[in-house]
This record gives C-alpha cells, structure tokens and sequence, in this order.
C-alpha cells in the first residue's frame, strides 16, 4: 500500500503551454473521439486511485447542459499549499502541465495516467471546471474558467480565486465538474453507449470496483448503468463468450507477480476458431500486443506442449504442436500493472517493456502448470489439449491447400486472369483496390476508373461467412483467394504488411440488405484474418450516392437523408428524384464522378475503437446463434429509416421520380 498521499508528491515538469492552439496534439481531435478523450482523463485519475486500493466507486453523470461529473472517494487530490509554486496542489494539477502525483512509485504504484498533463488539458479546453475535494472532514472547491478579453486574447483554465474551504463532511474524495468548451469541440454531446462500454471494460479489468453511469440530458427520462464484477477477468471472458459455444464453463484465471510486475490472465476456449486475445497495461488498451502478448503466447505453447508430451497426448515421434494450434477457439484476457510503461507502434498501443515478457512467461509457469496437472481440472486440460490437436489437422490440410494454390498460381497464372483489373502504377502507396460487388458495378468501375492507380476485383457473389468455417475452408473459397492473392500479404500467421500491394482497399458495395452483408462479410474476413490491415488504416468503405437529385440543368448528388432533405427544400418544386439502388444503376462517368474519383468521393475508413466491443459484436452479428442476433436487431435497429424513405418517396411521385 502506498504511503498517504500529499501535496508534497505532486513534481512539476514544466507549466501550461498554450494547449488551445493545438489541442490535436493533446486529445486527438477536437471531434467526438476528442471529446470522449477529455472525459477519460479525468476517468483514469478516479481509477487509478481504486486501482491502488483507495477508492471502491467511480461515478460519471451527464448534465443537460452537457456538461459532467466525475467523482470517486479516494483520497482527494491534495489541497496543501505546494513548496514552491504557492499555490494549492489542487490548482497545480489544473494549471500545470506536466504536472501530478505518478512521476514516482510513491503515491500511485500503478497508474494509467503518467504524463500529467490530464487534469491540466482538460481544464484548458473546458469552459469551466470546478473541482470538489473532500479530505480530512472538510469540503475544499475551486472553479477554472476559459474566456476571451476585450483585446481578443483567450485565457485558459483560470481559477476564478484560492482553493476555498466550503464546509464539513464525511466524504471522502474528488468530485471534478467540467464543460467542453464549444469554441473548440466540433459537438458537445457525449455518447452514453460509448461511456458505457468503457466503464464497463474498466469495471471487469479492476474486479470489485463499482461504476456508476447516469444520463440527466433527457427531461423527465433518466438513464442509469451500474457495473461491478468481482470475477475480474474471469466474467470478461464469459462475457466475450457469451454468444460462442465454451469448451468448458470456468475460466482459467492465473495472477502473481514477478519484479514489481502483476500479471492476470484468464482464458477459455470455445469450439470456434478464432483467436481472440485482448491485453491491457494499467487499465490501458494495448490493441497491437506487445511483449506481455509475447510472453503469454510462448508460455502458452510450452506449457500445453510439455502436458500433452507427459498425458501421451502427443508421442516421442510426433511434432510438438504450433503455439496457433493451441490458440484456435481461445478466448484471453491479459493485464499487467507496472511502472514505466513503454509503448510502440505507429498508434502508441504496443508494450514495448522488454521485461514484461519473462515476467508473464514466470507467472503462466508458476500458476497454469499446477493447475493443469490438477486432477479436478482434468477435464478443462484435456479438451484444451483435444481442441490443439484437432487444430493441427486442420492445419496440415490447410498447408497443402495453400501449398497446392501457390503452384496452381504458377502454372495459371493466377485464378485472377480476366477478373482482376490492375492498374497500371508500381508505387503501392499510391494505388488502391476496389472490391466492388457484382459484375455489372464491376464493369463500370473497370471502365470508369483511373486505370494508372486503381485497380477493380468484382464479386461474383456473396464470400463465405468466414466467422463459421474452418481455415481450409476458407482457402476453399475462390472469391477470398482472389482477394488473398490481390492484397499480396498473405493472412493469418503468414500475414507479411510488407506484402501489400495496395494503400487502400476499398469495398464498394449496393446500398441495400444485401450490399450491407457483403461489406459485413468482408469486414469480418479482414478482421480475422488480416487484421494488421485494419490496425494500420488500409480497409475502407466506398460511400455511393442515394439520391440524384434534377431540375433543368442543375443536378446533385445526394449521400444520406439528411442531405435529400436540405435539397427538397432548396430545388422546390418540378425536380426529378432518383433513387439508387445498386451501384449496377450508375453508368462509369457517374461512377468515377460520385464514388472514385479522390476529388469528389467520401470513404469511410474501418478502424477498431474498443477491440472487446468488436469481438462481441462480430460474434452476435456473423456467429452461428440466432437469438442474440435477433435480440441485438431488436434493440438497436432504425426501423423507421425505411418509413422515412417511404414517405420522401411519396412526398416526391408527383414530382416526377425516376
């Protein structure tokens, strides 16, 4: 346990430097992503203080005037006067950049947030913030503010006076209030199921710690969640398997702890065969692995191994098993609490610590071993082992099949002759691959494209559902080898980046049911299989337009409702209104013109958010049970966008649609 927690531990770095001007490189963005941003700063603070034992709540309320709270009832951010500065610690934190209490082992031993300028960018890009410390019996509050002088120069984070003693309590804690400053943020409006979805990952990585989410936005109609899981891990994982079919019904659950690094991990597999590890360092999602994942995959693979060898699940004879064979159908969670966190990668979201490998690899040995080799686990052993041993099977017939490809490739030329249109350019970075469905669409956007650096794969029908079959059975499928051999860097474990042929790879599909299970279809075939391409910004979504839009001589091309209603009101009456429903209705110029064309088009690039998120959804969405599907439909589906349509599209028969 750390020791008490004073002003004296706050070290200051350098001051506040004019977040404002670049708050990009503080938040992100100044769209919704940083919006959010702002709140799980001061987020992370809560947590880390009942990460490290001193807070059991964690409370995040949404005011009408989208301003929020958060409070927890930890110690309190210290409000003794700092040594040098003379001020308050509470308005250090808010004032000072670089400036905090995690820049030592002393008063958080883990924490989330370790470059202190959290507090501090928060208050500098919010209208207000008021900060309310409850410690020792007292109430302390100060309020910051942003505002422009009548010379036009904007102030930011101003205390509005001292830290003030404003009464008596039992509390105990931080209560932090603040408004996104409109001046700087795109929208205001923070997104309950996003907020929820984060509070709840934070609830399953810290067991025992209780989240609450309020929403006071709508009058009359308050939304609440609360989440607290004290299985931790454990219920992650039976939440990400919830819509599979589990080997076995617990968890592995492991933790120790090895050079200050504390390691848990549970896993459980399904009789799927997808691979689905999701790691974190101090609550922090690490969405490209790192050398905790390293350490987890290596002691896995020996582990598993050495038991099948000593149950006679493997001979002397026999190859040992591939660390991807005992990985088939698993389902983990890893999460590491350590200090001085190191991180890679081109989005920060790798560990680079070379000690959290062995450290991980000491604690699976130290803890799977033993409980493998105990006699009331032998059933959870043994249908791991069965479940790898399977695996490889499937494996050496997919090696054939992918061996037998490639020479088929060599001696044909490819199955791609007379379907893949290349382009004509060599500079992979300038070229870009439009996956378009049906032959018709296909042969326009053949002949409509910019052949120097676009290159076009038709669909000659809907690919397989790759969320339920085998690996061979998808190197079986001709339209997802087309797309292997196109995209040139394999999948899986063979998946080489420096393989790929094109910097983008656009699916271009119906904007229909149909077209909507196309781009479904592949999205769940990249994100299996060739998911680095969606980590590294390469898959995107090519938005055709809805609606054209005619009267005389001038015409527009409308994207979503919300455009066609600006233009019913604008163009009046005595236009002509054209529905699109296939991409097949659109001749190659208005292809080109609308949809590929860099200068006019809109693409929509894939990215992943919140990894678990996706899991659980693809499972629901692309997985074999129906009932999750159906009850998911129900809850979030629009139903009326098809009315709304409708009654456009009788608002507009008299005025001649097409």
């Amino acid at each position: 346990m750390a020791k008490d927690y004073t002003v004296s531990d706050i070290k200051v770095i350098e001051g506040l430097e004019a977040v404002r001007m670049r708050p990009g490189m503080y938040i992100g963005s100044t769209g919704a992503r940083g919006l959010h941003h702002m709140l799980w700063e001061i987020v992370d603070n809560a947590v880390d203080e009942a990460a490290n034992g001193f807070a059991d709540t964690v409370s995040v309320t949404l005011h009408r005037d989208n301003s929020v709270t958060v409070e927890d009832n930890g110690r309190g951010i210290p409000v003794g006067i700092h040594d040098k500065l003379g001020v308050s610690g509470v308005e250090v934190v808010y004032t000072k950049l670089h400036a905090g209490g995690k820049f030592d082992n002393d008063s958080y031993g883990y924490s989330g947030g370790l470059h202190g300028v959290g507090a501090s960018v928060v208050n500098a890009l919010s209208e207000y913030l008021t900060a309310e410390i409850c410690t020792e019996g007292r109430v302390y509050e100060q309020t910051f503010r942003s505002y422009t002088d009548q010379a036009g120069k904007t102030h930011s984070g101003v205390p509005q006076g001292p830290l003030t003693e404003t009464g008596r309590t039992r509390r105990q804690g931080s209560k932090i209030t603040f408004l996104p400053d409109k001046a700087v943020f795109e929208t205001l409006e923070m997104n309950f199921e996003i907020i929820s979805k984060r509070l709840r990952e934070l609830a399953y990585l810290n067991k025992g710690i209780l989240f609450k989410l309020t929403d006071e936005r709508e009058w009359g109609k308050k939304k609440e969640r609360e989440y607290r899981f004290d299985g931790g891990l454990s219920d992650f994982v039976k939440y990400l398997n919830a819509d599979k079919t589990p080997l076995f019904d617990e968890p592995v659950h492991i933790s120790g702890k090895k050079d200050d690094i504390v390691v848990e991990v549970a896993l459980q597999h399904n009789d799927g065969y997808a691979e689905s590890i999701f790691s974190y360092v101090n609550n922090i999602p690490t969405t490209e692995g790192g050398t905790h994942e390293t350490g987890f995959k290596s002691a896995l693979t020996k582990i598993m191994n050495d038991f099948c060898r000593k149950h006679g699940v493997l001979k002397d004879k026999d190859a040992s098993l591939t660390g991807e064979d005992f990985r088939e159908g698993l389902t983990a969670v890893i999460s590491l609490k350590m200090h001085s966190i190191q991180f890679e990668g081109q989005t920060k979201t790798r560990l680079g610590n070379t000690e959290a490998k062995p450290a991980v690899e000491y604690v699976m040995n130290e803890q799977l071993v033993p409980l493998l080799e105990d006699l009331k686990n032998a059933d959870t052993a043994n249908k791991m082992a069965d479940k790898a041993v399977k695996a490889a099977k499937v494996r050496e017939t997919a090696r054939k099949a992918k061996t037998m490809a490639r020479e088929k490739n060599k001696l044909e030329n490819a199955p791609l002759v007379g379907k893949l249109s290349s382009c004509t350019g060599r500079d992979p970075r300038e070229n870009e691959l439009f996956i378009v469905e049906g032959d018709s669409a296909g042969g326009s956007a053949k002949q409509g494209r910019d052949r120097r650096f676009q290159a076009i794969l038709p669909l000659r029908g809907k690919p397989l559902n790759v969320e339920k079959k085998r690996i061979d059975q998808v190197l079986a499928n001709e339209e997802f080898r087309s797309i292997i051999t196109a995209i040139g860097t394999g999948i899986g474990q063979d998946f080489d980046l420096g393989g790929l042929r094109y910097d983008k790879i656009i699916i271009l599909s119906d904007a229909d049911q149909d077209g909507a299970h196309i781009r479904a279809i592949l999205l769940t075939f990249f994100y299996r299989y060739m998911k680095e391409l969606i980590m590294d910004g390469h898959v995107y979504m090519g938005m055709p337009p809805l609606y054209r839009i005619q009267k005389g001589k001038e015409s527009r091309y409308l994207y979503d409702d919300a455009a066609l209603n600006r233009a019913l009101k604008s163009f009046g009456k005595g236009y002509t209104l054209q529905r699109y429903k296939g991409l097949g209705e659109m001749n190659p110029e208005q292809l080109w013109e609308t949809t590929m064309n860099p200068a006019n088009r809109s693409l929509v690039r894939v990215t992943i958010d919140d990894a678990a998120d996706v899991e659980h959804l693809v499972t629901i969405l692309m997985g074999d049970k129906v009932a999750p599907r159906k009850e998911y439909i129900s809850e979030f589906a629009d139903f009326n966008k098809a009315d709304h349509f409708e009654d456009k599209a009788r608002v507009a028969v008299g005025e001649g649609v097409e």
